[in-house]
């Protein structure tokens, strides 16, 4: 065991514009997965700025978090 502690229970934030609730203690790309989101498909803004995929692993959501998540769409004709 790694000796780091989670937080317990869950927490409401906001994502894409509704209230959903996660597990507390998630790192970005561990909540999008819980969503059901791929992380190296998407684009996060995070708190009203693009998050830089950098980040991402170290960036805490807590339950004021707001997320705005776009899917990234390959394609063409």
């Amino acid at each position: 065991m790694s000796g780091e502690q989670r937080p317990s229970g869950s927490l409401t934030i906001q994502l894409n514009g509704d209230a959903r609730r996660c597990p507390a203690g998630l790192s970005l790309p561990e909540v999008l997965r819980h969503f059901g989101y791929e992380p190296r498909l998407v684009v996060v803004e995070f708190n009203g700025e693009i998050l830089p995929r950098t980040a991402w692993d170290q960036q805490a959501v807590g339950g004021d978090s707001v997320l705005e998540v776009v899917t990234i769409v390959g394609g063409g004709s």
